[in-house]
């Protein structure tokens, strides 16, 4: 087998489990570009994964700490939809995206990395991008720094929002 050096990650896989919801903290914290937090709806919000599968992988989480879809008032689930399709526009704009994958991993053992706490995530696909390096040896190539890509989407995301009559809150400082 062979090895990837991919020292961003080793800081997320050596870290003992702190007991608080990293969607919390962010949600709470003030500091939105810091946390790549794209823009916030009166319900959810929307920030770039920093573990990225692909270029532009975001998540789209509550305010609210619940664990199930069945916890979730509705107008939540309604405003993550919404935004879900602002991230389609978005990620199509930026990265030219052919395909997207949306969903949730709800539960431990459904592999959600933070169980407690519902969020969607939204990845751009293109074809061809499930090369020899994903299949046989089982490493994803991702060649744009996360500053560069919360640049980009924080653009198209403003601007799709305007297009939308979307009445969203955004970072004023990169």
């Amino acid at each position: 087998m062979d090895l990837l050096w991919s020292p961003w990650r080793y800081r997320y896989v050596s870290q003992p489990p702190s007991g608080q919801c990293i969607f919390c903290l962010k949600a709470a914290e003030q500091n939105d570009p810091e946390n790549y937090v794209l823009c916030r709806a009166p319900r959810n919000f929307i920030l770039l994964n920093i573990y990225p599968y692909t270029n532009g992988h975001l998540m789209i989480a509550p305010y609210q700490h619940v664990a199930t879809l069945a916890e979730a008032d509705p107008a939540t689930l309604e405003e993550m939809i919404r935004l879900a399709r602002l991230a389609e526009a978005s990620l199509r704009q930026v990265y030219r995206a052919r395909g997207l994958n949306i969903g949730m991993n709800i539960g431990e053992c459904a592999g959600a990395g933070v169980a407690g706490h519902i969020h969607m995530h939204v990845l751009p696909r293109w074809p061809g991008d499930v090369s020899f390096l994903t299949t046989v040896g089982e490493t994803r190539v991702i060649p744009e720094d996360l500053a560069t890509t919360y640049r980009r989407l924080l653009i198209a995301f403003r601007e799709q929002a305007r297009l939308d009559g979307e009445q969203l809150s955004f970072p004023t400082t990169l």
